[in-house]
């Protein structure tokens, strides 16, 4: 069975809180991307700042409406180039772990795998309309005459998105005039759900439906062959006014994701259209820019008047004039660039990447720092976490779109993945996860970014000597001051925790998918009880993984059957992510037992799903994230977890003399969750976590071992290094299984019973 299998509306937890929405509540979501526009290219990163000096700059009327009505990511992050910025878009790893993690020239015919789950599976099956315009970039051929399919399993039609007109090759989209695009829905029986049609405004001229809009597709100059871009904003601009209209009418949800291909070379290309410098005409500074500048400006004016049309569809759906029909306010509107803009005249003439280090392909802040811009009027407000009109240097990266997704939809996110929902902080509700660090590879350099510092592992082209640099971003964010040498500790730290994140791997690595096929009581790291992993297509084997769970699997552990199932942690184990899982038919429960002093890894996350048991025996368990215990889940036992724990079920801790539940992290319980903690003698504390423990939900007891609590005796049952909120215990009282009534006390950093 496949991950996409697993899909199913549920809440999703984030805390203390739950995001849980229901249909009429859950957003649409207007994702605009677009191809090589540098940091600096919008008003709020610098552009605004240009106008008021008297330079010249680069028009965006509409995205700086967009910014000044939303909030402005002044740390949004993408990836170097294209093809590895798309793949972690969509799936939300990162590039060590993505199967496009460069160029390749491969990635059109494998990027994308079956078992990837990507945001139009993820929304697709949450009920949401779904639509992808643009460059898609993955499963057809490169000839500009009669491209092909090459792989079924990678196409968007492949991964949940209904209405498309997109360019399947990258470099087939190095040209705005391709004479075909790939469309759907398409005709039955077409390979992939797609058919190639016809690159033209024909279908728009002369149409009632938008007679406010610029007379471009009426032009008696406009060519035969269409400014491909036009097409797509077009095709987008339908979608977003007939959805709109249905959401007003069902309720249905719905999401676009709009992926020009502008600002890419070629430039030129546009000067062929009619009026294609107007916007500029009268600007005499314009006059004096290289002819690259002028036609890189046009292009992006020309996108951002695009983008100006679907927004106003947005207010009036029906385009007649009266706006209470208007979508607006429950949609998130999401602009951002795949990487950072290329060198030439535009960036040195209009300082296209805003001061930054290095250009598009490069691992320096110029490379990878991209605009990102975020409008949901319902929740972004003056009231809000996000002050609209504002701009936050809060990191987010690329891959953490998809989980955020998955939360506003209220959908379960893909187990393991690199990014991090930023929903929580959009809402101003529920708790904001941490990521610590982010990471980006290129032509053998790399990257890590945790807090202010980033460090970079160099590999000069003229030299294969790597050099590792450190600098301070929240003082030197165009890196001049290279640091490394008064942090070593700093440096050697950072260094061993990207090399983790497998940037080093040959192209062609990715994480791998693999179920669990042991019967019961028998061990997990028997590579006989896990299934292999093969992507091929046409003939060809990409990736093949057998043998025992290693740092790069994605595991799921679920119990299918009729009856209670074991898996027994008989030695250390790691995973990339780790589910497990009972059958939510019949509830029936899949345990996983872990042994004394072995050490179960989950790096980016160990989730236990409905159904489900881990039970530490004085081992130890490993994540660089966190343990997920989903609602009718169960983690017990004793020993250490040396991460976070999310509880939104139950939590079971034993106490004793040699033995407790100790967390290296933080703790956080929902208001549905249970922490169950069992007395078996005084001393020790029975739960500790040194780190931050965030209460809520309900706090039971259990006296065992014959133990007899004294009366007007206090017992310490959690300490933690600082404790917010409470249980919500009638009175703060709690019966114990043998009917002793304890009284709750807290402190700072510890809670105690006292028994009456």
């Amino acid at each position: 069975m496949s991950l996409k299998s697993c899909l199913v509306l549920a809440a999703v937890f984030v805390g203390p809180k739950l995001v849980s929405a229901t249909e009429s509540e859950r957003p649409n979501i207007l994702y605009f991307f677009v191809d090589d526009m540098g940091w600096g290219s919008i008003g709020p990163n610098g552009q605004a700042e240009r106008k008021a000096k008297g330079l010249p700059y680069v028009r965006t009327p509409n995205l700086n409406r967009l910014a000044a009505a939303g909030v402005n990511f002044s740390r949004g992050y993408g990836c170097p180039v294209c093809s590895p910025s798309r793949a972690s878009q969509q799936t939300g790893f990162h590039q060590g772990h993505t199967f496009a993690d460069r160029n390749d020239p491969d990635n059109a015919k494998k990027a994308m795998r079956a078992d990837d789950v990507t945001m139009g599976d993820i929304l697709s099956a949450a009920g949401y309309a779904t639509g992808y315009w643009g460059k898609w970039g993955f499963g057809g051929s490169k000839p500009q005459s009669d491209p092909v399919i090459e792989n079924v399993q990678t196409l968007p039609t492949s991964h949940g998105y209904k209405y498309v007109l997109a360019e399947l090759h990258h470099v087939r989209a190095h040209t705005f005039f391709q004479p075909t695009l790939w469309s759907a829905p398409a005709a039955k029986g077409v390979i992939g759900g797609l058919e190639l049609v016809p690159n033209s405004m024909a279908r728009y001229r002369d149409d009632d439906h938008y007679p406010a809009k610029p007379a471009l597709q009426n032009h008696p100059d406009y060519p035969a062959t269409a400014y491909c871009d036009d097409v797509y904003a077009f095709a987008a601009l339908d979608f977003v006014r007939r959805q709109g209209q249905n959401f007003n009418k069902s309720g249905q949800p719905f999401f676009g994701l709009l992926a020009v291909q502008i600002p890419h070379a070629p430039f030129d290309e546009v000067a062929q259209l009619p009026d294609w410098n107007k916007a500029y005409a009268h600007d005499p500074r314009f006059s004096s820019l290289a002819d690259q500048s002028k036609q890189w400006a046009a292009m992006v004016t020309r996108i951002d008047a695009h983008f100006g049309n679907i927004l106003s569809a947005l207010e009036d759906p029906n385009n007649d004039g009266d706006t209470s029909d208007s979508v607006a306010d429950n949609t998130l509107v999401i602009f951002q660039s795949d990487n950072g803009g290329p060198a030439g005249k535009n960036n040195i003439q209009l300082d296209a990447n805003g001061g930054l280090r290095g250009n598009k392909g490069s691992v320096y802040e110029g490379g990878i720092r991209v605009p990102l811009v975020m409008k949901w009027p319902a929740k972004i407000s003056t009231n809000s976490t996000l002050k609209a009109g504002t701009s936050t240097d809060r990191v987010v990266d690329i891959t953490d779109l998809l989980p955020t997704f998955c939360d506003l939809a209220a959908v379960p996110c893909p187990v393991g993945i690199d990014g991090v929902s930023i929903a929580p902080t959009l809402l101003s509700i529920g708790h904001q996860r941490k990521r610590d660090f982010i990471i980006h590879e290129s032509g053998g350099s790399s990257s890590i970014i945790r807090g202010r510092h980033k460090l970079i592992r160099a590999v000069p082209k003229r030299s294969k000597r790597m050099t590792l640099e450190l600098y301070d971003l929240d003082t030197d964010h165009s890196e001049q001051n290279n640091i490394a040498g008064q942090y070593p500790k700093l440096v050697s730290e950072l260094s061993a925790l990207l090399l983790s994140e497998r940037v080093t791997e040959p192209k062609g690595f990715a994480n791998t998918y693999h179920r669990w096929t042991g019967k019961a009581e028998t061990s997990t790291s028997d590579a006989d009880n896990w299934s292999d992993y093969t992507y091929s297509n046409a003939g060809r084997t990409f990736i093949t993984e057998a043998g025992a769970p290693q740092l790069s699997w994605t595991g799921r552990i679920e119990n299918s059957g009729k009856t209670a199932n074991i898996a027994r942690v008989d030695a250390d184990l790691e995973f990339l992510g780790l589910e497990v899982r009972g059958n939510s038919r019949n509830g029936s429960i899949q345990s996983l037992i872990l042994g004394p002093e072995v050490h179960l890894t989950g790096l980016n996350e160990i989730r236990l799903g409905p159904h489900s048991s881990l039970t530490i025996n004085d081992g130890t368990v490993v994540t660089h994230r966190w343990v997920d215990v989903s609602p009718n889940a169960t983690l017990q036992g004793t020993g250490s977890i040396n991460g976070t724990v999310y509880n939104g079920g139950s939590l079971i801790a034993t106490g004793g003399k040699q033995s407790s539940l100790k967390i290296n992290g933080d703790y956080y319980q929902s208001d549905a969750a249970t922490l169950k903690l069992i007395l078996v003698t005084e001393e020790n504390a029975v739960f500790s976590v040194q780190g931050t423990t965030q209460l809520a939900g309900r706090l039971a007891i259990t006296v065992r071992n014959g133990f007899k609590p004294k009366v007007n005796t206090t017992y310490t049952v959690l300490a933690a290094r600082k404790i917010t909120g409470t249980f919500a215990n009638p009175d703060n009282t709690v019966t114990a299984s043998d009917g002793s009534p304890f009284s709750i006390g807290y402190s700072d950093s510890t809670v105690t019973l006292t028994l009456k």
